[in-house]
Order: C-alpha cells, then structure tokens, then sequence
C-alpha cells in the first residue's frame, strides 16, 4: 500500500469511528419518541438556557479578553510571560476543579460577601454563566491574540503618524483587518461555553428549571434512563458544534480570498 493511501486511509478510519458513533444514536430512537422529547418542556428549556448563558458568557469573555489580547499582542510589560502563561490554566485544569475552585473561593469572607451583598453565584443562574466564562475567557483572549498577531503592527503606526489616535488606529485599522479572525474567535468559544459541563454542575448544580443547561440534562436524563432526551439533547449539541465549525471554516475561506 503506497505512502498516500495510508494517510487517507488513517484519515477515513477517524471519520468512520465519529460517523459510526452518531448514526448509532437513530438506531436507538422513534421518530416519535424523538419529537416528543424535543418539544418536552424540560427540554426547551434546556435549550434556552443554554443559549442564553453563552452568549451572556461569550460576551463577557470577548468584552475583557480582546484588550486584554491587544495588550499581549502589541505591548511588552512586567509580568507579560506570566499573564500569558495564566491563559492556559482553563485549558490543563479539570472543569470541575475549576468548578469546585469557584465553591472554595464562595466559601471564604470574600465570597460570602459578594454573595450576600451582591449576586448569588452557587447553584444560581449567574453561576453557569460564571463557570462558562472561567472556562472560555483564557481560550478567547488566546485565539484573538493569534489574530491580533497576523496584523503588523506598521499599519497602526503609519495612522498615528497621520494624526490617528492609538483608539483611532484600532478601530478603523486593527480591528477591520483582524475582523474575520476575531468572529471565529467568537463562535469557537461560544459553541465551547455551550457544552460546558464540569465547572458548570459543579457550580450551579443540576436543578431541573433552573440550572440545567443542555450538557447537564443529558448527564441527568442517561442517570434516570431517558434515553430518548439524552439522545435529542446530544443531537442538537452536535448541531450547533458543526453549524459553528462550519462557520469558522467559512470564516476562514473569506479570509483567504480577501
């Protein structure tokens, strides 16, 4: 067998295990059963949340991780290696050590008084959205600093020069440029906040109609044998994960034309 066939080869023994593993999934349904358990309260209610605590936590991670990726990009300051090397922590922590960092930290003075005078975090709303966020923030800012990197830096000098101001710059040349990049950057964390499990569970909980997001419901629904909610729910998150890959790639084709 030649040098090129084993590689396509090696590539179509991935695909068929991933393809093979989801079609199981409509083996194990009725179409019946599927749409009953799709239009079950629970269930879109699942769903809303979901989507609604990643986009609140995608927008928090964007509006502190993008100067905060400028910044990594552009600037050298004391601590620099440090704060870049922080970024990982999301990436080679457990979500639910970070999960259960988040129950410590709520436990001390200073947690108890944010809870207490302020919003409450553990087994709350604002507590998937919390979790969601320490789990995307550093993987945000990492991403738009790659994109941020692939714009040199002369263009913004060459504005000041001609009387821009450094916000000037940015936004009429760093940011259009970098645009592109930066919504993929936007729609991987996003689809990453959506199936958020670990920091979540271990933060909010698992409490139906309240802070059961999507991963969550199916953790629960495959514990008390709802094969057929599990199998929705696992289908709609595959969904949204290849509608935002695709995007991404889309992204990346634009870009490449440009």
């Amino acid at each position: 067998m030649g040098f090129r066939y084993t590689m396509i080869g090696a590539a179509l023994c991935i695909f068929i295990f991933y393809f093979g593993l989801l079609a199981s999934l409509f083996f194990s349904v009725s179409p019946k059963g599927f749409w009953e358990a799709l239009v079950h309260p629970s269930t879109l209610f699942s769903i809303r949340l979901s989507l609604i605590a990643a986009s609140l936590a995608t927008f928090l991670a964007i509006v502190i991780g993008l100067p905060s990726a400028y910044a990594l990009s552009r600037y050298e300051f004391t601590g620099k290696q440090i704060i870049d090397t922080f970024l990982e922590i999301p990436m080679i922590m457990s979500p639910i050590a970070l999960g259960a960092s988040f129950l410590v930290f709520f436990n001390t003075p200073l947690g108890e008084a944010i809870q207490t005078r302020g919003i409450f975090f553990v087994f709350e709303f604002p507590g998937i959205i919390l979790a969601q966020f320490a789990t995307i923030a550093g993987l945000a800012t990492r991403l738009m600093k790659a994109s941020l990197d692939e714009i040199s830096p002369r263009y913004e000098a060459v504005a000041r020069s001609l009387g821009s101001s450094s916000w000037q710059a940015f936004y009429r040349i760093t940011f259009p440029l970098s645009f592109r990049g930066l919504l993929a950057s936007v729609i991987l964390s996003w689809a990453k906040a959506v199936g958020e499990f670990g920091a979540t569970v271990t933060l909010a909980g698992a409490m139906p109609g309240k802070t059961e997001t999507m991963p969550i419901a199916i953790f629960t629904a495959l514990a008390s044998a709802r094969i057929e909610k599990t199998i929705v729910l696992i289908l709609i998150l595959i969904t949204l994960g290849l509608i935002a890959l695709y995007g991404v790639r889309l992204t990346g084709r634009m870009i490449r034309y440009d």
